[in-house]
């Protein structure tokens, strides 16, 4: 879902978050955002109050089938001549 709209700077270098973003996002007047240059643009991502909360699960479909011994055996070695416990 794409949905653009248009802010516009003012003299104090200050925008307004508009209302379908701030509905979209749960966006709540204090709230931070972190802002994020990439690639020439600028992304406003509302900043979580924990972070191990809201990253919690976060690709767990990469883990998906993977045993955690083996993936530490595997990265284990991976690295040449490093000491094996």
């Amino acid at each position: 879902m794409t949905n653009y709209t248009t802010v516009k700077v003012s003299k104090r270098y200050q925008i307004a978050v508009p209302a379908l973003a701030r509905q979209l996002l749960n966006i709540k007047s204090g709230d931070r955002l972190l802002v994020d240059i990439q690639d020439g643009i600028m992304v406003l991502i509302p900043k979580p109050d924990n972070y191990t909360e809201a990253m919690a699960g976060l690709h767990k479909e990469v883990w998906q089938g993977l045993g955690v011994q083996n993936y530490i055996d595997e990265e284990r070695n991976a690295w040449a001549g490093s000491p094996k416990g």
